[in-house]
């Protein structure tokens, strides 16, 4: 099946790419806005397409030199905190690579990625790549939270160096052991995407920022120690854990350009939960993702804050305070004032693809409401003459929607399986074409 090709969507990302300096200058320039108690309100999910001033964007060339880099700042501002800058300097050292992975189907890399200071964090990737294919690899880029040993049962993978969740099997205080190789081999089903000529790229979370909102370990205690200014926010209440993470995987991005065994131009950002709003935040920030999968990521990520359904801004302030910076916490019993909702940020991704994957059981993460914020953000994909969102309704249990603005729902409860890492490739195929075609 050849992808869907949009010729405006097309000459949108030429442009995207002539203006992406500009991106984040607002934010960047300390732009001032409102505090939250002044902001209007606003029952239903806001115009994207409406400038911050009321002014509505004109043309496509606003969107991406005015109101994209505004959406970006306002996000910034009011909800994620900064993504931490790109290093200065950053090192890429190949520490091992085994061909014969999976019986012989895979070559494994692992990599450290460093940034040349002793109290800078380290990040070790996991790279799988097919040993059967033409050309460089399409890759999946995900973050995951019990180590790249949990993936897969490999002893030549090491463990991961930081802090890990005690749900985590083998983890003993808090590290990990032997006991927890290959403990979320099912959750990942790596065979099947190589089966299917895709790589697979992955990092713990903790090597960037623990997961705790009682201790800050990574980047934002190198910034701290260093003098980073805005950037550095230590605080559970003020972190912005997700902004973390999402820099981990511009990072990840930042090697996976330079491997000659992976195709620079498909790179797909994928995550469950936690690591699903970190993929979208991630893809809506750089334009090297060519798609992003967010997999049941519910509030905070692809659920509306103003949604009735399931986890709420308060909720979700309260029990993970360190996700989210301290502006988003005044809007706990207010969030028809935030001057955005999620269809925003899935948004800032267009052109690009978007898939959203739910569960019928994941009340929780509000599957119904994902829909509805597929469809607000629908008005801007289709601006850039990129399609949208192909239906009116949500598609019956197990049919995936492949439209641009791409929905599936299962049977099931919040969780990652290989039914669904089979969707995430149908949709893959759709929009950059089977692995071994032409870019």
């Amino acid at each position: 099946m050849k992808p869907k090709h949009h010729p405006r969507a097309a000459r949108t990302r030429l442009l995207l790419r002539a203006v992406l300096p500009a991106v984040g200058t607002l934010a960047a320039a300390g732009a001032s806005f409102p505090d939250a108690g002044e902001l209007p309100a606003h029952a239903g999910p806001p115009d994207p397409l409406v400038m911050f001033n009321g002014r509505r964007v004109a043309s496509k060339e606003e969107w991406l030199s005015q109101r994209r880099p505004e959406l970006q700042a306002l996000f910034q501002h009011y909800m994620y905190g900064r993504i931490p800058p790109k290093p200065e300097r950053a090192e890429f050292k190949t520490e091992a690579v085994y061909k014969d992975c999976l019986g012989g189907k895979a070559t494994l890399k692992v990599v450290r990625i460093s940034f040349g200071a002793a109290n800078a964090p380290a990040i070790d990737l996991l790279v799988l790549v097919p040993n059967a294919r033409k050309g460089p690899a399409p890759v999946f880029l995900g973050m995951n939270f019990c180590g790249n040993h949990a993936l897969l049962n490999d002893p030549r993978i090491p463990l991961t160096r930081g802090w890990v969740y005690s749900s985590c099997r083998g983890c003993t205080d808090g590290h990990a052991t032997e006991a927890g190789r290959g403990s979320q081999a099912d959750d990942w089903a790596l065979e099947q995407t190589i089966d299917r000529g895709y790589a697979l790229a992955s990092f713990c979370s903790s090597d960037i920022d623990s997961d705790r909102a009682d201790v800050s370990d990574g980047v934002y205690k190198w910034l701290a120690q260093t003098g980073g200014g805005p950037d550095a926010k230590p605080e559970p209440h003020d972190r912005g854990t997700i902004a973390a993470w999402a820099w981990g995987f511009h990072r990840a991005v930042d090697y996976l350009v330079t491997d000659g065994d992976l195709h620079p131009k498909r790179i797909v950002a994928v995550g469950h939960s936690r690591n699903g709003k970190t993929a979208l935040l991630a893809a809506a920030f750089d334009e090297r993702i060519a798609i992003s999968i967010p997999l049941q990521a519910g509030c905070g990520g692809t659920a509306p804050s103003r949604g009735k359904v399931g986890e709420s801004v308060k909720q979700i302030n309260k029990n993970f305070p360190h996700w989210f910076n301290a502006q988003f916490k005044k809007f706990d019993d207010q969030p028809e004032r935030l001057p955005f909702d999620q269809h925003c940020l899935i948004a800032l991704v267009a052109p690009r693809p978007v898939l959203l994957p739910n569960a019928l059981e994941d009340a929780w993460a509000n599957p119904g409401g994902q829909f509805e914020m597929l469809a607000a953000a629908e008005p801007v994909y289709k601006f850039l003459g990129a399609g949208g969102l192909e239906a009116k309704e949500m598609p019956p249990l197990g049919k995936l929607l492949d439209s641009p603005l791409g929905y599936f729902i299962r049977a099931g409860k919040h969780s990652m399986t290989r039914e669904d890492w089979k969707v995430f490739l149908d949709f893959a195929d759709r929009h950059l074409g089977p692995p071994g075609g032409q870019p």
